[in-house]
């Protein structure tokens, strides 16, 4: 039976203009972000000390695992934002952003008080030299003043993007990158406060930006409804709250695992092909922030769908992003074949590790499409709030993933690993594949 047989009527055009109208933006906004971390290298690496390389790149990879434990705060809000438009529930909009602010401002002040035992556990676990742990402790200790207001940041640009505002979604996150270039460059090397005045241009940067996306925020909001106290602290709420942020970040962990494994597999074959793996990597990153931008796109048009109750418009807002997404995969893959060498001439001057890296080249190269579905799904997923399946799915997709590199490594070696990791993104496509309609079922039963 039609949904127009239930007296549905249509709220909302779906079409490819509507789709692009919110990747694109978000695509380029998620592209701006890696740039910020070139420049941030790039100014302390003027000052000519290996340490202070050494300590901002140890001191980013605590950061990004501290921070990678409160991804949830974008992504679920924006999945249940996304809900309560389509529901046309203005109340519910608001709630769900004040929930979200209240979240990232106890998380974020927790995290920055406990920022010198997570220092300690970080050091212990990577074992920097004591020059290295010294930047490190300088560099971390600053950054993680900001910690209320980066994950602030996260529940605006969520709110932003459930709203299906991408183009100020844009604006915000160039706005965070743009400051923070900007005070990197002139604090820490015009003044030249080094390391320490990288650490307070970003502290800087986060602050602005979450002033500006508040008072966005505030302009969007229609104050003449606003929620009651009550309905903020419902408590069925909450709990939906928390249960989809749980599994969100039990599967961010299990993601961020299994490429550290695929690291740590690697180094087993020596320096050479793990520095040719880590270069190759940075090509699926950057297909990552093309396949993302969709997979948002997919994130708010099925989530207002199934706000809206509208079946029929959820299955062509699924149908329309994976089509765009594939295209974008088929596109990322034709450039990494075409254009490959001269990428990886770029990224490396060693010849040993150029040599290598293009024979393992064509493995890269097909990634962004063994790994479109899962990019793609885990939108749709996320915007339908389905989100145990998606940490189920996740984690007996690594373990088959962990399982296939046992059963090739010694005969295939450093391609095993590479096929290994192809099978991950695969079995993560097709086992959230299997779920979908099932979970339509149920959704608009």
């Amino acid at each position: 039976m039609s949904d127009a047989a239930h007296g549905q009527s249509k709220p909302f055009q779906i079409t490819h203009r509507s789709v692009l109208a919110i990747a694109l933006p978000v695509t380029i906004a998620f592209i701006s972000t890696p740039l910020l971390g070139l420049v941030d290298t790039a100014v302390v690496g003027q000052f000519g000390s290996a340490a202070l390389i050494g300590g901002l790149a140890v001191g980013s990879v605590i950061i990004s695992l501290v921070f990678t434990t409160f991804n949830f705060l974008r992504s679920g809000t924006t999945g249940l934002v996304a809900q309560a438009v389509g529901a046309e529930d203005e109340k519910e909009k608001q709630a769900v952003l004040f929930r979200a602010l209240a979240i990232a401002m106890a998380a974020g002040l927790v995290a920055w008080l406990l920022s010198p035992v997570i220092l300690h556990i970080g050091l212990w676990a990577m074992t920097p030299t004591q020059a290295v742990s010294e930047a490190t402790s300088t560099y971390f200790l600053i950054r993680m003043i900001s910690s209320p207001f980066s994950l602030g940041n996260y529940v605006v640009l969520g709110w932003l993007l459930g709203l299906g505002r991408s183009g100020l979604a844009l604006i915000v996150q160039l706005l965070l990158n743009g400051t923070n270039i900007l005070f990197s460059i002139y604090l820490g090397l015009v003044l030249e406060w080094q390391i320490e005045g990288v650490a307070i241009a970003t502290v800087i940067g986060e602050i602005i930006t979450f002033a500006v996306g508040l008072m966005i925020c505030w302009k969007l909001l229609d104050r003449s409804v606003t929620p009651s106290r009550q309905r903020i602290m419902n408590g069925a709420a909450w709990k939906r709250l928390v249960n989809l942020n749980a599994d969100i970040m039990i599967r961010s962990f299990a993601l961020l695992f299994a490429f550290a494994y695929f690291t740590a597999q690697g180094a087993g074959f020596g320096e050479v092909t793990l520095a040719a793996n880590a270069v190759l990597m940075q090509l699926f990153l950057i297909a990552g922030y093309f396949l993302d931008g969709l997979a948002t796109a997919a994130e708010q048009i099925c989530g207002r769908a199934i706000g809206a109750k509208y079946k029929e418009g959820f299955w062509r807002g699924f149908r329309l992003t994976t089509l765009w997404n594939f295209i974008m995969a088929f596109a990322c893959s034709a450039v990494f074949l075409l254009a490959g060498p001269s990428i990886i001439d770029l990224l490396t001057t060693s010849e040993d590790v150029r040599e290598v890296a293009n024979v393992y080249l064509l493995w890269v190269a097909l990634i962004p499409l063994s790994g479109v579905l899962a990019f793609q799904l885990d939108g749709v997923f996320i915007g339908a709030t389905w989100s145990r399946d998606m940490s189920i799915m996740m984690l007996v997709s690594l373990a088959l993933y962990i399982l296939l590199w046992q059963l090739v490594k010694a005969p295939m070696g450093n391609h095993g690993l590479w096929l290994a990791i192809h099978a991950f993104l695969i079995f993560r496509g097709v086992t959230l594949g299997l779920r979908v309609i099932p979970n339509v079922r149920k959704t608009f039963a």
